[in-house]
């Protein structure tokens, strides 16, 4: 029996709005979006124009610096938008939808007999490459690395998240298809961290090419960069890659099917929805047919693709994110209150014994998108490191990549983490301070560097 490993420094916000596990159905969405600026360091090039026909699979872009890395339609139909921002970057490829899905078709084949290269080109080719991501700098994996294992996180900690088993429901074998994949992929070990406390075990416990890691405790407990600290650190020079679960199935599915499948359930949950459930949807949906008739009428929402912390504001029309498996909905909050920072009251949410409610430990809340101040001078207060279990001084690592000092960034510990590592510590931050944008500029500017 495995060690559990157990995160004591983090934090659990409880709030309401926990999606059951229901799956209902929407009506289907007419547009699909993939949206390059969920693929941090990216600089795409289009391989499509606006009118082309395309089949769930065919490549929309590719990444210019890695013209073999696609970036794939998660349907099929017509181009109908590729909206652009500034300086005409990138943001949406837009595909309207067919009545009927048509595949491109990829080889079918048991990953178990096929080598790294065969594995590694059918990934390539139907645009799957695109889930897996690398530690040093949170990007896309590059082909040509040898990483020194692979880790993939079957919880999630986060507020509200998604139940992972839910997810997988019925998806035994393609998982295991999937993990028989990556295992292709490296010469060390491909990690599968679970939470014992959830019932994880019976799930996993047959999964074959897959060293199974026990983890539990508070919030960040399931994000994947703590779990590697944790199980087998990255220094300088090394690589490791991660994949989600729902992606292990996505890989499984290409190399059983023969196709580029990327439909999923997603959690509609938060404070703001009247009946949080499940739904299956395609990655990269308009989420407006799942939005429609569920939410609260009360006052001004915020919709956010992924959970609270890390996720993304989205309009209402918008469209779910690669990665994300939730779709989150609260109070805007652009409403105030007078001295509301020092008024007492049960209902109001705090790390610290600032207010009441830590009398009661097990409430749910309802919280907004409010800051509830403006940003303001640093204050060493310790309150970052009590929630990163991180061997890794937070404030120091920042201020070195406010000052873009390459070398303190390297020895305060740049290459383990990533935006979402920080998440709490912007949560809990007192002086207000962007500390995810921040460690991503830092991440870049390493990446610059090193090129």
């Amino acid at each position: 029996m495995s060690e559990v490993k157990k995160i004591k420094k983090g934090l659990d916000i409880k709030l309401i709005g926990k999606a059951e596990k229901v799956l209902e159905k929407a009506d289907r969405s007419e547009t699909y979006a993939i949206k390059p600026t969920d693929f941090p360091g990216l600089t795409p090039k289009l391989k499509v124009k606006v009118d082309a026909e395309v089949k769930a699979g065919s490549p929309l872009f590719f990444d210019k610096y890695s013209p073999e890395v696609n970036f794939a339609s998660p349907v099929s139909g017509k181009v109908i938008a590729v909206n652009r921002g500034e300086r005409r970057k990138i943001l949406e490829v837009v595909v309207q939808a067919d009545a009927e899905i048509q595949y491109e078709e990829f080889k079918k084949a048991d990953p178990n007999g096929l080598s790294r290269e065969e594995v590694k080109e059918e990934l390539l080719k139907s645009g799957l490459w695109a889930f897996i991501r690398q530690r040093p700098y949170d990007v896309i994996a590059k082909p040509e690395d040898a990483p020194k294992a692979i880790f993939v996180s079957a919880f999630d900690s986060a507020p509200l998240a998604a139940d992972v088993d839910f997810l997988l429901e019925g998806e035994a074998e393609a998982f295991q298809a999937g993990i028989d994949a990556l295992a292709k992929l490296t010469d060390g070990k491909v990690h599968l961290n679970i939470n014992p406390n959830l019932n994880q075990a019976k799930m996993f416990s047959e999964v074959k090419n897959a060293t199974v890691n026990k983890f539990a405790g508070v919030h960040p407990a399931g994000n994947v960069g703590v779990q590697i600290h944790h199980i087998d650190p990255i220094n300088k020079g090394e690589v490791a890659w991660v994949v989600r679960p729902q992606e292990v199935v996505f890989i499984g599915r290409l190399f059983q099917k023969g196709i580029y499948d990327v439909s999923r359930k997603v959690a509609l949950c938060g404070s703001e929805v009247k009946t949080p459930c499940y739904f299956e949807t395609i990655t990269g949906a308009s989420v407006r047919n799942i939005l429609k008739g569920k939410l609260k009428d009360d006052e001004k929402i915020r919709v956010v693709s992924g959970n609270v912390l890390t996720g993304k504001h989205i309009p209402e029309d918008g469209f779910i994110g690669m990665y994300d498996s939730q779709i989150t909905v609260i109070p805007e909050g652009d409403k105030f209150e007078f001295l509301g920072w020092a008024m007492p009251g049960l209902s109001k949410f705090s790390m610290s014994k600032s207010f009441f409610s830590w009398l009661t430990p097990n409430k749910e809340y309802r919280l907004d998108a409010n800051l509830n101040g403006e940003h303001r001078a640093y204050v060493v207060s310790g309150e970052y490191e009590k929630v990163l279990p991180m061997d890794v001084l937070p404030v120091h690592l920042i201020k070195s990549i406010l000052v873009e000092d390459i070398d303190q960034m390297e020895q305060l510990g740049i290459y383990e983490v990533a935006p979402e590592d920080f998440a709490l510590c912007e949560f809990v931050c007192t002086s207000k301070i962007d500390v995810q944008d921040i460690v991503r500029q830092g991440i870049d500017l390493m990446i610059k560097e090193m090129s």
